[in-house]
This record gives structure tokens, C-alpha cells and sequence, in this order.
């Protein structure tokens, strides 16, 4: 599982951060048609194939199977892990998002590959979130199933340090690549935050 997800809804930000090195894209793209959804998550699992990295779709099941991805993410108010396990096969990676132990045990025995846990810190990107966890937040989760944890929202590279020590597998990130002077210079600063 890589330890770093850039969260992307472009394929300028996916490209930016492939050259950065980062191991996989989470693809999430908002308000568009399901065709220009398609075509754009085709052009990211292309470039990610050439780059050695993988992509995840968040949300959209069909999508993800279309374009070829490596696997599909569920937030909480998308399809349950069950049902993206049975449809995505046992070959894909299923995400499922936790904010408490109970809801990511229950996604480890769904079938997850791993749980995002968040929201983390505060962050710019989304908007309505529920309240923060902090890093002690992470740790309860993470002491609670045996699949990689992946911490989100409000993280940069000085906070990674703090998240690995509560157990955090790796982290996903938005605002500290999308909001970069360099994107992939971002993209890279974060990658050696988590030990390359």
C-alpha cells in the first residue's frame, strides 16, 4: 500500500504529482458529466501505468472499472465496502473512510485494503466536515484493525512525523500538492517526510 495518495480532480495534478514521485493518485472529480469523469481518469491511469504509480477512484465504482484503475475508495456516504468489494473482485483495492475504530473494524472485515481517517487537521479543501480527530484520533483507529491506515485532511510534511508515530500507514493529501508553487517539489517534499 503506498504511503502516499495524492488527491487529484485534474490531469495536470495528476501529472504534476506523478513527477514527483508520488505512488498513487486518488482521482476525485466533482460537477462534470460521467463521459468527461471517463476520459479524464483514463488519461491519470495512463499516466500513472508509464510512472509506475497506481490510481483510485473515489466514489465511483463504474468509473474506476472503466478506466482501468487499480481500485476504488468509499467515503462515508458512498456505497458500502461490501458491496465495492463484490463489485471490484478480490484484484482491486477497496478503501473504506473511518472517522472511529468500530466503523474501520467493520470495513476490515467488508473486505478493505485499507481505511482513510479523517478529517485529521483542519483543511481548506472540503467544506462541512465533521470534527477534527488529531493525531489521537489516528491512533485509535490504527490500534484497532490490522490494514493500512491512511491519514486526511490539513496535512503537510511537518505533520507527517506526528502521524506515523500514532500509527498512520501514510496520509493523503489535497491542498499541500494542489496548492503548491511547485506541485511536484510538493509532491516530493511529502514523499520524504514519510522515509521515501
Amino acid at each position: 500500500m503506498p504511503r502516499l495518495h495524492v488527491i487529484a480532480d485534474r490531469a495536470s495534478l495528476a501529472d504534476a504529482s506523478l513527477r514527483g514521485g508520488a505512488p498513487a493518485v486518488q482521482v476525485r472529480i466533482k460537477g462534470a458529466d460521467d463521459g468527461a469523469v471517463l476520459a479524464e481518469c483514463e488519461r491519470i491511469v495512463a499516466a500513472a501505468q508509464s510512472a509506475n504509480a497506481m490510481v483510485i477512484v473515489n466514489d465511483r465504482v463504474d468509473i474506476a472499472l472503466a478506466a482501468g484503475a487499480a481500485g476504488v475508495h468509499g467515503g462515508a456516504d458512498d456505497l458500502p465496502v461490501a458491496v465495492l468489494r463484490r463489485l471490484v473482485g478480490p484484484d482491486r483495492l477497496v478503501g473504506g473512510t473511518a472517522r472511529d475504530p468500530d466503523t474501520a473494524r467493520r470495513h476490515q472485515a467488508d473486505g478493505a485494503s485499507y481505511v482513510g481517517v479523517g478529517p485529521v487537521y483542519a483543511s481548506a479543501s472540503k467544506t462541512g466536515l465533521p470534527d477534527l480527530l488529531g493525531p489521537a484520533g489516528v491512533e485509535k483507529v490504527a490500534v484497532a484493525v490490522d490494514i493500512p491506515v491512511i491519514a486526511i485532511a490539513g496535512i503537510t510534511a511537518s505533520r507527517i512525523p506526528e502521524l506515523l508515530d500514532a500509527g498512520a500507514h501514510g496520509v493523503a493529501v489535497i491542498g499541500a500538492v494542489a496548492r503548491a508553487a511547485d506541485p511536484a517539489a510538493a509532491t516530493a517534499e511529502l514523499l520524504e517526510a514519510l522515509g521515501g
